[in-house]
């Protein structure tokens, strides 16, 4: 037997925004076995030998773990297919460059008739690399400086330093990662940083030095991550806040910016105050999204946000830890964080929130560009209602959903998206809000949106 060669088992990652079809957007039709695939199916081998070739600054011990299925293959497509996924796996580490694999037969005296060798071909990543790129938040747009040190051990850690300068926001980082050798899902990471924003919907700037600890775990189908941190906050008479955040996802979709089909999960919980600190309050969050393929290429998705903010003992709830609703990545149709409490212009949050969203994505009219640049668009009609507020909490349940159900803002309208990748989208929407409180602001008529979550 010759050697196999797997280096086009699949493509290396790609840098940078992906300006075509997706590929998680093609459906991969059922391929029928061929006749001659079958005779290697049926060929019983055993791989007597896997090899990492290219080493220098990893260590060898925590790569046994990404591939020692690899010994457990039975025939040549077997062997050719957890070749393939040991590869993925080792990519997935993020300390290599480029990792080829080469299937041969066994060399030497102890090797047997159908024996298999399979070779790791790996190239590592600079001890130190650098970046500079440009992001998209929900509105809002920066400059990102990185200095990052790959396999700082090497064994899969990674040192990164990182400086943003954004349109609301500035801020340095300093973070440690380390993955479970095996379990590259179950990670934890520490991170140093200062960050300072500004909240023109509340006449606000703030700025925030601070440490965390997170650590990262699978669970059947779930993914969780539970999160210390501790914070020096600067904002009028706040001094310093602690807390401990719990998120749980459930993430079905087959993309997380435009969707086509699967559902979203998430569950955010944060408890504050039992560290230290003059910050006492539990935080829950939730967000469901829900998508489905209908006729002639059109997507039909509906989400839910919802939250509650529940202040421990007499001391009153912050400026900064309150919910914000309004603007082009929510309820659209009013201006960025315009609804709800306020004071002199000034908006002020609220303690509970709950808004949902029906959207009817489709191509753009007789498919310009189709299986090309046009397939980057969609239209977009859209639904969208929620509310805002601060809520007594001598009731009970029933009052507080009686008072979020009461005056509910509403829009609704129609416009155009754009998909930068799998990063973030554009949306220039018009819009028509319903509903409208004293106090809120609208943008009745044409809005432009911009971010990586949207309802």
């Amino acid at each position: 037997m010759g050697a196999v060669h797997a280096r086009s088992l699949d493509p290396l990652p790609m840098r940078g925004p992906e300006l075509g079809v997706h590929a998680d957007d093609v459906d991969t039709p059922d391929v029928e076995q061929d006749p001659k695939q079958e005779v290697l199916e049926n060929k019983n081998v055993v791989v007597q030998k896997v090899h990492i070739d290219g080493l220098g600054k990893t260590k060898e011990d925590c790569l046994t773990y990404e591939i020692a299925e690899v010994f457990r293959a039975k025939n040549l497509i077997d062997v050719m297919k957890r070749s393939h996924e040991a590869r993925q796996r080792l990519l997935r580490l993020g300390i290599f460059r480029k990792v080829e694999v080469v299937i041969d037969t066994s060399q030497g005296v102890d090797a047997l008739p159908n024996g298999l060798d399979v070779t790791f071909e790996v190239t590592e990543l600079r001890r130190m690399t650098g970046s500079y790129n440009t992001m998209v938040g929900n509105n809002e747009g920066s400059m990102v400086l990185g200095l990052k040190l790959p396999n700082t051990f090497g064994r899969a850690e990674k040192l990164t330093f990182q400086f943003s300068y954004g349109t609301k926001e500035t801020s340095y980082g300093l973070s440690f990662f380390k993955p479970q050798a095996g379990n590259f899902e179950r990670n934890v990471s520490i991170n140093l940083y200062k960050v300072t924003g500004q909240f023109p919907w509340s006449s606000l700037r703030e700025t925030d030095r601070g440490i965390s600890t997170e650590i990262s775990f699978p669970v059947w189908k779930t993914n969780h991550t539970l999160k210390w941190e501790g914070v020096w906050r600067e904002l009028g008479c706040l001094a310093r806040t602690a807390s401990f955040a719990h998120a749980m996802v459930i993430d079905t979709r087959n993309s997380s910016i435009l969707p086509r089909k699967g559902g979203l999960l998430k569950v955010h919980q944060e408890l504050a105050g039992y560290t230290g600190g003059d910050a006492r309050f539990l935080k829950e969050d939730f967000e469901i999204q829900l998508n489905r393929s209908l006729f002639w290429d059109s997507v039909l998705s509906a989400s839910l946000w919802g939250g509650l903010l529940l202040p421990i003992g007499d001391q009153p709830t912050s400026i900064a830890d309150r919910f914000y609703l309004g603007g082009p990545t929510s309820v659209r149709g009013f201006s960025m964080y315009s609804m709800g409490p306020q004071s002199k212009g000034d908006y002020l949050g609220g303690e509970a929130y709950c808004a949902g969203g029906l959207h009817l994505y489709t191509p753009l009219p007789f498919r310009p560009g189709k299986g090309g640049f046009g397939d980057l668009f969609r239209t977009h009609f859209f639904l969208n209602a929620g509310n805002l507020c601060n809520l007594n909490y001598g009731e009970g349940p029933q009052a507080h959903l009686k008072k979020l159900a009461e005056c509910i803002r509403w829009s609704y309208g129609a416009g155009i998206l754009l998909r930068l990748g799998n990063i973030a989208r554009l949306e220039l929407n018009y819009c028509i809000p319903m509903g409208v409180q004293s106090g809120d602001k609208i943008c009745d008529g044409v809005q432009f949106g911009a971010g990586i979550r949207f309802l």
